[in-house]
């Protein structure tokens, strides 16, 4: 058995991809990435390790170039990581958001297959599937119920990913991973939107934040613990899929103090406008992670507290924004 590691990972350009490239070259892999050509293709995320990983050209819509990124990279491990990841948007793109969030999945799988059966698959399931949720809080046997199109694509990518575990016999997995933030978060998510313009308005640079609902509330944590569970997911023995949660909910408003006390602004409501675009067709009640079964298998907690992270994501923030 060879001892040379390498891994390819889907979205690699994005937060949670960015992230998990880093661990992974700490861990001594060599790291491929499979990215779109698009011409808006932003690497700001992996400028700092560019040079230590080898990019692919492939799309999840594109079967051939996904059978091509696994041939040219010969991954032992494949981690399923891009998809349509703004629940927003998924609105806006049903069909788009089906095609690359759930039959993207089954593109990927049968790509493995048919190049490399005995690579291990990580595929990112999402806190979305339990949409309006059953039980509370929400474990690895809890009901899906998904409320928007994303949430609908990511469990057929689940499930998808369980049949063909089941049929053929693949080392394939699915974290059920809960919000996840951090300082390379889009700034069109809420907690980096609202980081953001608590530096903005600090730096004198805008006036005002405009949010939907309040009262939402999240798990939310750190992404750079998240990515930790993802790789030991997939040096178990067994592929089982894993909640992967704080166990806290917290809600936008909470997040909104934190933000603002960090920037030195004090009451956060003065500079808040509520604006009804933001507000979802059907909101997501109350999704609290248990994470118990990571724990117990994985050994995995999570390190950072939300407070922790609002504060260091203002920070950076604060930083980015500083007047040079």
């Amino acid at each position: 058995m060879s001892t040379r590691r390498s891994a390819l990972i889907t979205g690699i350009t994005g937060q949670d991809g960015s992230y998990l490239a880093e661990l992974l070259l700490e861990k001594g892999y060599e790291v491929h990435g499979m990215v779109r050509r698009a011409s808006t293709e932003k690497f700001d995320r992996i400028e700092q390790i560019r040079d230590r990983i080898t990019l692919h050209q492939g799309d999840l819509l594109d079967q051939r170039s996904l059978v091509d990124a696994l041939r040219a990279s010969d991954p032992t491990e494949i981690y399923n990581l891009a998809a349509m990841s703004f629940v927003a948007v998924s609105w806006i793109q049903p069909t788009l958001t089906a095609e690359f969030t759930g039959v993207g999945v089954t593109r990927m799988l049968e790509a493995m297959r048919e190049v490399c059966p005995q690579a291990r698959f990580y595929q990112a399931s999402s806190s979305e599937m339990f949409g309006k949720v059953l039980e509370v809080p929400q474990t690895e046997t809890t009901p899906f119920y998904p409320r928007s199109p994303y949430g609908v694509a990511k469990v057929y990518g689940h499930f998808i990913t369980v049949n063909y575990r089941e049929s053929y016999d693949l080392h394939a997995t699915s974290g059920i991973l809960f919000n996840h933030e951090s300082e390379r978060r889009g700034r069109e998510f809420v907690t980096r939107k609202i980081t953001w313009t608590a530096a903005a308005i600090k730096h004198g640079l805008t006036k005002e934040l405009r949010l939907g609902n309040l009262d939402a509330e999240r798990d939310w944590g750190y992404a750079k613990d998240y990515v930790e569970a993802m790789w030991l997911m997939l040096q178990q023995d067994k592929p089982e899929d894993y909640v992967i949660a704080t166990g806290e909910a917290h809600s936008v408003r909470e997040c909104c103090q934190v933000a603002f006390d960090e920037a030195g602004l004090g009451d956060f409501e003065q500079y808040v406008t509520i604006d009804p675009a933001f507000v979802r067709p059907a909101e997501v009640d109350h999704l609290i992670g248990d994470s118990s079964k990571a724990e117990r298998d994985l050994g995995w907690k999570p390190q950072t507290s939300f407070e922790e992270l609002i504060r260091l994501m203002t920070r950076s923030d604060l930083k980015l924004l500083k007047p040079r």
